[in-house]
């Protein structure tokens, strides 16, 4: 069945006109639907509210970035890194293009103040992190690598999107029912079996049983330093007390969304009361972290775009943290 997908266009807007007006042309010429701040040009808080009603109800973010950082709420935030921050909570999949060279865009079009060149510096950093980005020099560039781009996301992440009411009778949609009932039937037969296998598959370690985690501390006002001469520390758990530790961490969505090696660097620098300072991960025991909660059966994993993912309890991981944090009844014999 022919769907169309709702794509919200997110940037500065009096610099950014002549790139958003070809990437609109470019996306309807794609048979997508367009959408974003030319609702609202200027942007403040009340409407803000109404935008992230409008990304709610969108399949792909879509994020152009200049040489601007944008209108600014009380706290300092641009209303554009507030969108980005919202739909990547929301995981909803983003493709960003940044600009590849701002020192050559006219001063008309940029940031003079210093500290808004700070803000815009640390949101192209912030974007930049965890993710594929690409760079763009003109609008007819950037329009043609958005051309390309969008086809591919969609067929990586599909989306629900929409589809016209007078294109689905009622036959069809009993029959789309039927057919999605079937599926699930399947994949549930599928899971369960798996989930019954899988243990006689793997040998897998008991709970009790240890698992050594290597981090790099890394101070944060020494960001700069050559990596090599970072100090590199060991921490070694049973893997009950790893769930644990990270486990209340999982159902706090900003936490989450912000990446699971930031949820691990937390929780060190809490158990260790340890400040200004963060914790790297070896990316290859979080692979395993992963690979042995999957396993177990207390995480999902869902993916939020082609490089990340954020992790979510499972209803026998939430049992079994509240098992553990939970305070037992004095009276209980």
């Amino acid at each position: 069945m022919e769907k169309r997908y709702q794509i919200f266009i997110s940037s500065t807007y009096s610099d950014l006109k002549e790139e958003r007006t070809k990437v609109m042309q470019t996306i309807m010429s794609l048979d997508c639907i367009p959408a974003g701040m030319e609702l609202f040009p200027a942007m403040d808080e009340e409407q803000f509210e109404f935008i992230k009603r409008i990304i709610d109800d969108c399949d792909y973010y879509l994020l152009i970035v200049g040489a601007r950082y944008g209108s600014i709420d009380e706290n300092g935030v641009s209303y554009t890194e507030k969108e980005y921050d919202y739909a990547v909570a929301k995981g909803i999949p983003v493709m960003a293009f940044l600009h590849d060279d701002i020192s050559s865009i006219p001063l008309n079009k940029a940031d003079l103040d210093n500290s808004l060149r700070r803000k815009l510096n640390n949101f192209y950093k912030k974007v930049k992190k965890g993710r594929l980005v690409q760079h763009w020099k003109n609008a007819d560039d950037l329009n043609a690598k958005v051309a390309i781009s969008l086809p591919k996301t969609i067929k990586m992440f599909p989306r629900i999107g929409w589809v016209k009411a007078n294109l689905m009778t009622t036959g069809e949609s009993l029959q789309e029912i039927n057919e999605l009932r079937k599926e699930n039937g399947l994949l549930r037969a599928y899971k369960t079996k798996h989930e019954k296998s899988i243990n006689f598959a793997i040998n897998i370690a008991d709970w009790s049983e240890e698992f050594t985690v290597h981090f790099t501390k890394e101070n944060q006002f020494d960001v700069w330093n050559d990596a090599t001469n970072r100090e590199s520390i060991e921490i070694t758990h049973t893997w009950l007390e790893w769930f644990t530790l990270i486990a209340s961490e999982l159902d706090d969505s900003h936490k989450n969304y912000l990446g699971i090696d930031k949820i691990f660097s937390s929780v060190i620098c809490e158990e260790n009361s340890i400040e200004d300072c963060r914790f790297i991960i070896n990316y290859k025991d979080l692979t395993t972290i992963r690979y042995q909660f999957t396993t177990y059966g207390v995480i999902n994993r869902i993916p939020i775009s082609y490089d990340e993912e954020k992790w979510c309890l499972t209803k026998k991981g939430e049992k079994l943290i509240a098992q553990l944090l939970c305070i037992k009844s004095k009276n209980s014999k």
